[in-house]
């Protein structure tokens, strides 16, 4: 066969494959979207444009949506209540009319509960809660309007789940063990647990979120003080001739690493959420979180650096009160650790937008402009350009200069 016949064959093939996928659901890899092409100045090393079509080629899914990814990821937390009441206006209103471009919105949040309805029938329709009521829509309006959306999911802190199958959790005395906040914690170990997170993840990725940020991922805190107390299994880490901190941290990374191979056809990237301390030892035993590793296998790492959240650190007695020391000499370690990886990710730490009362007998360091400000400029003194605003109830201080240093 000449090589004109081979390629004609070659290309009836992958007209082939092509037919049998609606267009509203795939595309080929080599069709970039507009968010792909963007980020083509970052991921540029080992491309090579193929130059007839591959039968052979990946599908990911098409949402329909195109978002551009901003020139920095500066953005917002949402809660679902928020997200689909009236606050969703305010917060809209606030990203546009500022240099922030994007929100981090609950899908799965704390407590285990899906923040909208699923299809009828769906295995989640007894945990959701209707307070998107159009999620869809939401995402329209999001695209309209420039805005990037973050689908958050929290995955190991699950009280619905750990109640529902107390055999995927953690229990002492027959009972599901929870912590002195009253929350019920599902079990790393169990790949079951990871499944169950990886649809939530896919459902959000085929509504049309950019990105898949995990969060509460990892074993309860404390958790080494526990672990001859409580009862619960080891799954296929049972076996492993590793000490069970070791075995935490490889169930850990493991679940990272299966997410994101898992949501490849999607098209979205994945990011999680880390303790700030996490990046300054090499690695946090009790919970399972090993910086480096975790760092390795996401798109994106979003350490949470609350100056509020730190006992005595880096030289300073007290972190809340001095915010621009605290993320300056943070940065500094992260910077050092992450230079060392060989697949990099994208930094985007969590800032502090709100008051830590719980520290102080007295007056309570108040978080305003200036310690908002000071946080996001010694980020971008220690070349991080990237962050992420918490507040619990969506209240953010007005009138921040969110790129100080422009």
């Amino acid at each position: 066969m000449g090589k004109r016949q081979l390629w004609i064959a070659v290309f009836a093939s992958f007209l082939l494959i092509a037919a049998a996928f609606p267009d509203n659901e795939v595309r080929a890899e080599g069709e970039k979207s507009t968010k792909e092409i963007q980020m083509l100045s970052k991921k540029q090393s080992g491309i090579k444009k193929l130059e007839v079509p591959n039968p052979a080629a990946r599908f990911v899914y098409d949402t329909g949506l195109n978002f551009e990814y901003p020139d920095a990821v500066r953005g917002i937390y949402v809660t679902g209540p928020s997200a689909g009441g009236k606050k969703m206006a305010e917060l809209t209103k606030l990203v546009e009319n500022t240099d922030l471009n994007a929100m981090v919105i609950d899908v799965k949040e704390d407590h285990g509960n899906l923040t909208f309805k699923p299809e009828e029938g769906s295995k989640f329709e007894d945990i959701s809660e209707s307070y998107i009521k159009d999620p869809r829509e939401m995402l329209e309006t999001l695209e309209e309007k420039g805005i990037y959306p973050i689908a958050r999911v929290v995955v190991f802190k699950d009280s619905l789940l750990a109640e529902k199958r107390p055999d995927l959790s953690y229990t002492e005395n027959g009972k599901v063990w929870v912590n002195g906040r009253g929350e019920a914690f599902v079990n790393p170990f169990m790949k079951e647990v990871w499944d169950y997170n990886l649809e939530v993840a896919k459902m959000a990725a085929e509504l049309g979120f950019q990105e898949i940020q995990f969060d509460y991922v990892r074993f309860p805190e404390g958790f080494g003080n526990r672990d001859e107390i409580l009862q619960y299994g080891q799954g296929d880490y049972a076996d492993l001739e590793l000490e069970n901190v070791q075995k935490r941290v490889k169930a850990v990374t493991d679940f990272v690493a299966y997410a994101r191979k898992g949501l490849e056809k999607y098209d979205v990237d994945v990011s999680v959420d880390i303790f700030g301390y996490s990046a300054t030892i090499p690695e946090a035993p009790n919970i399972g979180q090993n910086f480096s590793k975790i760092s390795s296998n996401v798109d994106v790492i979003s350490s949470m650096i609350y100056p509020s959240h730190w006992g005595p650190y880096f030289g300073i007695s007290k972190p809340d009160a001095e915010p621009y020391r605290l993320v300056s000499e943070y940065a500094k370690v992260e910077n050092e650790v992450l230079g060392k990886l060989e697949n990099k990710p994208t930094s985007r730490p969590w800032l502090q937008d709100f008051e830590a009362p719980w520290l102080y007998s007295g007056p309570t360091k108040q978080y305003g402009k200036a310690e908002v400000e000071t946080q996001i400029k010694a980020l971008q003194e220690n070349g991080i350009h990237e962050y992420l605003l918490w507040n619990a109830g969506n209240n953010y201080t007005p009138n921040v200069d969110y790129t100080p240093m422009n």
